[in-house]
């Protein structure tokens, strides 16, 4: 299975008795909307993952607005759901990706193989003439032994220390109003991490939700070093999870999340703050 499928791709693998659906749908601020739209139409067999409930932990002190979440209560969750280290998975939403794509950074921690995202998510199935069903599915329980990597993950101690080395660049994936400290809508500091670079995770997408080609995305990334380390972040670790997954599309393996991102930053008082658009 590759990173990404269409929608006639999982048309027929629908009945795989060894694929399962996840279902990530949801709209920060209106946290409800994505279990409701859930409810009133999905594709079938597939489960329901909410991005607060299931993707994030509860909000402490530090740690961003969707810390992540309990591992062992993520693979509990996963078992539940009939899915183990050797299911094939595809994710969707309706968020252009950026939802499916913080389940899909979380699969990949926890060692799993065999995940991808639906191009286009919900909308193209839905275009594609796929069925749509309302009743919740039954999977039979199975054990999911989580294989973590550690590598993929970076702290706020590693990116204080990351602060102007050479051999690590910070990206910042908000939208460039956000970098700036100009529109701050989200959290109560606006600015980015000095020496961050920006990269809008919607500009890996296309205006249908679909995700641009591996070409146009080598091309988007092409002003950073191969060779730096890349630690991505955003205002909560979601949308970096949509810029890591285009830079795995496009062929890089560098990416690392700052999970806690932007609202975790701003909670140490001494960490520096930068405005503007350098």
């Amino acid at each position: 299975m590759n990173l990404l499928v269409s929608p006639q791709w999982l048309i027929a693998h629908l009945k795989d008795p060894n694929t399962v659906i996840i279902d990530c749908r949801f709209t920060l601020g209106m946290p409800n909307e994505g279990k409701e739209e859930y409810a009133e139409g999905h594709i079938p067999g597939a489960v329901y993952f909410d991005l607060e409930d299931d993707w994030s932990s509860s909000v402490t002190d530090h740690g961003g607005r969707h810390p992540l979440p309990d591992v062992g209560e993520l693979t509990a969750k996963l078992g539940t759901a009939g899915i183990s280290p050797q299911t094939n998975v595809v994710l969707y939403d309706d968020q252009k990706g950026c939802m499916a794509a913080r389940g899909y950074w979380l699969l990949k921690y926890l060692g799993h193989k065999q995940a991808a995202l639906l191009d286009g998510g919900y909308s193209a199935w839905v275009k594609a003439g796929g069925h749509v069903t309302h009743g919740k599915p039954i999977h039979k329980a199975v054990s999911y032994v989580p294989d973590i990597q550690p590598h993929m993950l970076r702290s706020v101690t590693d990116v204080r220390e990351a602060l102007g080395s050479p051999n690590t660049a910070l990206i910042d994936s908000r939208a460039m109003n956000r970098f700036t400290g100009e529109n701050e809508t989200m959290d109560p500091i606006g600015g980015h991490i000095p020496g961050a670079c920006q990269y809008d995770w919607q500009e890996a997408v296309n205006e249908d939700g679909t995700w641009k080609s591996p070409e146009e995305l080598r091309e988007r990334y092409k002003g950073l070093a191969k060779h730096q380390e890349w630690i991505v972040y955003c205002g909560s670790g979601v949308t970096a999870c949509a810029n890591l997954y285009a830079m795995e599309l496009a062929g890089y393996n560098n990416g690392r999340l700052y999970a806690g991102s932007w609202s975790d930053w701003i909670t140490y008082p001494d960490n520096p703050v930068a405005t503007g658009v350098k």
